[in-house]
């Protein structure tokens, strides 16, 4: 045998598993940006666990390849859950990874996100592929040597720490598992698990979810959501019409929702230039709603839509367009068309993109525009702008309008799309020195050109004789700014405001213009995007009552309280009422509460334990009732 022989496939065993939970520490620590060293040992027992069955069921001669191929697969996975963190600033379970193909289609946002330290997770795979051509090149084809006695005597031991890696893997990856269960807080849930841990109490979950599928009676559900928000006093007087009740029946309907777009910047200056007037205007018109937030999940965007328009709450694990988008899903375009309506939605993508192509016909709508519909003026990855996507839009909705035909139109924008960045060509306004090449700067300019668009829009319904005769209503979807790019004091110093990290970022604007409004009215009462489509159907006079519509949301109009509650982005059991965002933490006693007004911390929280567990009750029946929709 030539000198230096290669290292046996127990050595190979040794090294892979102390490089793999070397890496599952660094992603602990991008994650939490800490390593609590007490939960350590739960990122190694499931990797002690699965490299001893490999070398159990793997033949002899071929376990260093079978090793270092694992190692080079759960690197992958690790890699792209560090990518999906970078982009989403969640930690993605199993069933949030499937998504990863529609995440790589947005290839420019996500190539913004992949930092220098996601490739240290293929370090090693680098370095032993080198090491190796270079012994092959400077040596030559290597030899094996027979057994020895020593070597039988390693073999001996080795087998031993097999048998302890299952048992104690096994064990003790049980036992992070059940301690996890009980958690409430999916944050806290993944950093006490482990990565590899936490994918199973992901899938355990997913599998009781699934359980309620088809399985019980959907009347039942929706008494248990009416006995439920009897509890809750959202309105203290009742009787007669709701105020505004079908002062625009009739009218046609265009929700415009604006990609990656926070409340903060409007009515807001940028060293004098304005930065949203079209949308400043509309709110000095019009309904403004400055305390909504997002609610969305994994499918963001997507999410965004199916919530409007069904005022359903998102399941955490999957985006809804792909979890139901097999469904016949109750909602403002079936509402609308049982009233005469024709139903129409645009979208610059690709409609197969976050399986749109099967959500609009569970929404029912009655038909869509996407990519091959619209000029492209290659505004960026997506194609075409959204004056593009606008001028396409007054043009379909035209013909309807000349035969009399009143309308609902989903427009979907995407020029404020991550990672911001708007052709010179089509910059408004001037971006400060200090801002120059900056996230801020770039999102700022995004949001600008974005308000413009909506006032080409407007022209547009004007020329063609279709304001008068419509109710415009604009949300943003989701935010668009993350702590790790756009520090709070970035943008307080950019713009002279008051940010928070998680208020000011999840706080998307909600107006709604309605004809022959002159005083705007400023609507202070807490909302999420559950509220739009009960807030609309007051508007338009259609009772949801009288039509046996189950909304998890409300009239923000007609109520004198709210709280609606969020997932994904924050633990489950998050909630927003009139006063606090709440975040707990295991439970509800060791949460936080931060007041909405004045962004400091709420010391004493015990008040809000009532709302806590009734949101959390609400969102489990919101589950319950979407699993048993009918499929179509």
């Amino acid at each position: 045998m030539r000198e230096g022989k290669p290292a046996s496939a127990q050595a190979h065993f040794y090294i892979v598993a102390g490089l793999l939970w070397l890496k599952l520490l660094l992603l602990r620590g991008l994650f939490f940006d800490r390593i609590a060293w007490e939960w350590i040992a739960a990122d190694l027992a499931p990797v002690l666990l699965l490299l001893g069955v490999l070398a159990v069921i793997t033949p002899r001669r071929m376990r260093k390849g079978v090793f270092w191929t694992f190692n080079g697969l759960l690197s992958l996975l690790l890699f792209a859950a560090s990518v999906y963190f970078n982009h989403f600033g969640s930690v993605p379970t199993y069933l949030a990874l499937y998504e990863l193909n529609q995440v790589f289609q947005v290839k420019e946002s996500v190539e913004s996100t992949i930092e220098w330290v996601d490739y240290l997770f293929f370090a090693d795979l680098l370095i032993v592929i080198i090491y190796s051509l270079f012994r092959r090149w400077k040596r030559g084809p290597m030899r094996w040597q027979r057994g020895s006695q020593p070597a039988r005597r390693s073999r001996s031991i080795y087998l031993v720490l097999l048998l302890v890696a299952i048992i104690g893997g096994g064990s003790l990856s049980a036992y992070s598992i059940h301690s996890a269960r009980g958690i409430t807080n999916e944050l806290v849930q993944a950093e006490t698990a482990g990565f590899l841990n936490y994918e199973v109490v992901a899938a355990i979950k997913a599998r009781e979810d699934n359980g309620l599928i088809g399985t019980g009676d959907i009347q039942e559900t929706i008494a248990k959501v009416k006995s439920l928000e009897a509890t809750y006093p959202y309105k203290a007087v009742t009787g007669g019409l709701p105020e505004h009740f079908g002062s625009q029946k009739g009218k046609n309907v265009i929700i415009i929702q604006l990609e990656a777009f926070q409340n903060f910047p409007l009515h807001q200056s940028l060293e004098g230039q304005e930065l949203t007037p079209v949308l400043n205007g509309l709110a000095g018109e019009g309904f403004y709603f400055p305390h909504v937030y997002q609610q969305v999940g994994p499918g963001n965007t997507s999410d965004a839509e199916f919530i409007s328009n069904t005022s359903i709450y998102p399941i955490a694990s999957l985006a809804m367009s792909t979890g139901f988008g097999d469904r016949e899903l109750p909602g403002l375009p079936r509402l609308l068309r049982d009233k005469g309506y024709e139903a129409y939605t645009f979208h610059v993508n690709k409609v197969g993109f976050w399986n749109r192509n099967e959500l609009y016909p569970a929404l029912g709508f009655n038909g869509y525009y996407d990519k091959g519909s619209f000029k492209n003026d290659h505004f960026n990855s997506f194609g075409a702008s959204d004056e593009q996507l606008y001028a396409t839009a007054v043009e379909k909705l035209a013909v309807l309008h000349q035969k009399g035909t009143p309308f609902y139109a989903q427009l979907v924008t995407a020029s404020s799309h991550h990672p911001f960045k708007v052709p010179d060509s089509f910059r408004r306004i001037q971006v400060p020195d200090k801002l120059q090449g900056t996230m801020l700067g770039d999102y700022l300019s995004a949001v600008n050109y974005t308000d413009y668009a909506i006032g080409t829009l407007i022209d547009g319904l004007k020329q063609q004789g279709m304001w008068e005769d419509t109710v415009l209503v604009l949300y943003g979807d989701h935010f668009g700014l993350q702590p790790k790019d756009v520090p709070a004091e970035q943008v307080e110093d950019a713009l002279g405001i008051k940010y928070d990290d998680r208020i000011s970022r999840f706080n998307i604007p909600l107006l709604i213009h309605v004809p022959g409004m002159k005083q705007g009215q400023v609507v202070e009462r807490t909302g999420g995007q559950l509220d739009v489509l009960p807030t609309v159907a007051n508007l338009l006079g259609v009772s949801l009552k009288d039509e046996g519509f189950t909304a998890f949301g409300h009239d923000l109009l007609n109520v004198d309280r709210n709280v609606v509650g969020m997932r994904y982005y924050l633990p489950t059991g998050s909630f927003f009422n009139d006063e606090v965002l709440f975040v707990p933490g295991k439970s509800f006693s060791d949460g936080e509460a931060v007041s909405l007004d004045t962004h400091e911390p709420v010391k004493d929280f015990s008040a809000y334990q009532s709302d806590y567990d009734y949101i959390l009750k609400l969102m489990g029946l919101s589950d319950e009732y979407v699993k048993l929709l009918p499929q179509r």
